[in-house]
């Protein structure tokens, strides 16, 4: 049973003449015959009489009318419903971030797409580094954006940026007069960092463990905000990825460069090998949009 002759026999069985379903469908009337006799072949009987002056369905005719017009509806919804996928103008794509992108870079980009693409509605899980790989990696979203993985597997990882660390300082800290500040210097004080099992946590030990330093932690927390008001507060200093630089400085603290040693880790889109139109289209996007942070001028 094929769509074409179901839509034959429901053009037939609505108008009850062969003329007109031709008409209809812009078939000739050996081509309509064959593709009635092709069904009722694959449907083992007859859907309908047809006499010289007259066509009227048989009860097994009556009992299809029905479901054929239902299914043709729903291959008719389902088949629209996919060539507006393919042409964005309806679909539903799921993305993981770890909040430090997801907070500061991920809104505007955002903006961009949904002004060029309207009819896709996004969800945005804001997970720790770790998970955006794991969700990727179990296909829970079709796209993450993380920290580089130490190791990809099966995943793709394309760069979007080298992303530096910064310093974080109290806002009438004397620190503030630096134009940068040596990591011995800024370990001279509280520090507070975020938790384990953080990547940012991880990637500041192992850093300053090559350089004979120790990370000690006065505070921590699990949120980048929290570390943030804790710092402005004056209850120490701390050091971010520089795409967290604006969301520092509203809440109250100020960020310096960092140096000796300079600490920097690539950001990067993560997605399997297959992309949806959608999943593509926001890649684009990133790619095109999301550019290193830096500190403002003064």
């Amino acid at each position: 049973m094929t769509v074409k002759q179901l839509r034959a026999f429901l053009a037939v069985a609505q108008t009850l003449s062969f003329t007109q379903a031709c008409e209809r469908l812009h078939l000739s009337q050996p081509a309509l015959s064959l593709a009635i006799k092709g069904l009722e072949e694959s449907l083992g009987g007859k859907l309908l009489i047809r006499s010289t002056r007259s066509v009227r369905l048989t009860p097994e005719g009556e009992s299809l009318l029905p479901l054929a017009k239902h299914l043709l509806a729903q291959w008719d919804n389902t088949e629209e419903r996919l060539r507006q996928r393919f042409t964005l103008q309806l679909g539903r794509l799921s993305v993981a971030a770890m909040p430090a992108f997801a907070c500061n870079l991920l809104p505007a980009a955002l903006v961009k797409f949904r002004q060029q693409y309207p009819k896709i509605n996004i969800t945005v899980h804001d997970v720790i580094n770790e998970e955006v790989t794991a969700m990727v990696r179990s296909r829970q979203v079709e796209m993450g954006i993380a920290f580089s993985p130490e190791g990809t597997g099966s995943l793709l990882f394309t760069p979007l940026f080298e992303d530096h660390f910064v310093a974080v300082v109290p806002p009438d800290s004397e620190l503030t007069q630096a134009t940068q500040i040596a990591w011995s210097t800024l370990l001279s004080h509280d520090f507070i960092t975020l938790q384990r099992p953080s990547m940012v946590r991880r990637l500041l030990e192992q850093e300053l463990s090559k350089q004979h330093m120790e990370l000690t932690v006065a505070f921590e927390s699990h949120q980048l905000s929290t570390v943030g008001r804790m710092v402005a507060d004056g209850l120490g200093v701390s050091a971010v990825p520089s795409m967290c630089i604006r969301q520092m400085h509203e809440l109250g603290a100020r960020c310096i460069p960092l140096t000796a040693p300079p600490i920097s880790c690539r950001v990067g889109i993560l997605t399997h090998q297959e992309l949806s139109v959608a999943a593509h289209a926001l890649r684009t996007v990133l790619l095109n949009t999301v550019q290193a942070p830096s500190l403002p001028p003064g």
